[in-house]
């Protein structure tokens, strides 16, 4: 495969087309940015670094098919509303991959949420996306499955200079017959590049399947921080006391070294376990501090949260569940928040072992 390298100086000058141009081998023999560096192939995929504070001459590699990024800003003159545009050229790929992935990373600002829109070669938009993520001030990623028919071009519109905007993870979709349990939504069963879970939905009612009882604690965006004050409060109540019991939720922009603690009708049953994507996954972002010798990682996007709740724990009547960040962790914000009760049924599995 041919190989281009991306430069991602950002030059704020009085033309409108700047910054994050895509050049390949041929411009370059032509005389063209001579300091461009050809590098190895890489597979059908693509990480395009969208971040306008990168160093003078730094480069990325990109795969052929990628033509040209580049960077319009706003023009605050004419249109005050008017976003900046990062313009992405595609060119489809041999084979039959006719969808795109297409994960965006951004700082998730209630007045910045970008959407991303797709052109075709006449300048017609075929699809629109529409304002994504939450608002909820944090470092966070969302995706889209984008059909790729006819579409040339892709562009991220994000209100104001773009630089929210971190970059964005491409990945060609390859298609075959799946087949699915029907209590698993068509919408969620279709894996995502890095992804170790499918998305998690809080129960819209309260269910019992083979003596387990799941249910929401709350559906809710809540934020949570690492002092008692910041922490979410849940209330909930049991007829009786389960045999196990299981909490699950989904966070964004969590420390993956400092994870949530559980705390159960006030005694702290300890951290969760985050099910983790594979390190390849563009979401883990870095963070040195001058007092700390090793890298530490949030994740720039949701995973899912799970804490085994001792029964000792719980009680019949009203219980209360508290969830609060790690020691060392920053902001966060957690979501679809449920709880799962495992009772005794006439077909429970289980062995009586004397003692000797």
């Amino acid at each position: 495969m041919r190989q281009r390298t991306l430069t991602l100086g950002l030059i704020l000058a009085a033309r409108t087309l700047l910054a994050q141009e895509a050049v390949n081998r041929d411009s370059i023999l032509a005389g063209q940015s001579p300091a461009f560096a050809i590098t190895p192939p890489v597979s059908g995929n693509a990480w395009i670094d969208l971040r306008q504070n990168a160093k003078p001459g730094a480069v990325q590699s990109v795969p052929d098919w990628v033509e040209a990024v580049t960077f319009i800003p706003p023009d605050a003159q004419t249109n005050a509303a008017a976003p900046g545009v990062f313009r992405i050229r595609l060119a489809r790929p041999g084979g039959h991959a006719s969808v795109l992935f297409f994960r965006l990373f951004f700082n998730d600002q209630t007045s910045a949420r970008p959407e991303i829109v797709a052109w075709d070669e006449s300048g017609s938009e075929l699809l629109r996306s529409g304002p994504l993520g939450t608002g909820i001030d944090l470092e966070s990623s969302e995706s889209v499955m984008i059909p790729m028919h006819g579409i040339t071009t892709i562009d991220v519109e994000v209100p104001g200079d773009g630089n929210s905007v971190r970059g964005a993870y491409l990945e060609w979709m390859s298609s075959s017959e799946m087949v699915h349990p029907p209590s698993a939504g068509s919408q969620d069963v279709i894996p995502e590049p890095f992804a170790a879970t499918l998305a998690l939905h809080a129960p819209a009612q309260d269910s019992e399947e083979f003596g387990a009882v799941t249910a929401s604690l709350s559906a809710d965006l809540i934020r949570i921080g690492s002092t008692a004050s910041e922490a979410a409060a849940f209330e909930f109540g049991l007829e009786s006391q389960p045999l196990l019991a299981l909490i699950t939720f989904e966070i964004a922009s969590p420390r993956i070294d400092s994870p949530p603690e559980v705390i159960a009708n006030g005694e702290n049953v300890g951290i969760v376990s985050l099910v983790l994507p594979g390190l390849a996954d563009p979401g883990y972002r870095g963070e040195m501090r001058n007092i700390v010798s090793q890298m530490q990682f949030q994740y720039t996007g949701w995973l899912r949260a799970q804490k085994i709740v001792p029964v000792s724990a719980l009680h019949a009547g009203t219980n209360d569940i508290t969830i609060i960040n790690g020691p060392n962790a920053a902001s966060a914000v957690i979501r679809a928040t449920q709880i799962q009760l495992k009772y005794l049924w006439d077909k429970s599995d289980y062995i009586l072992k004397p003692d000797r």
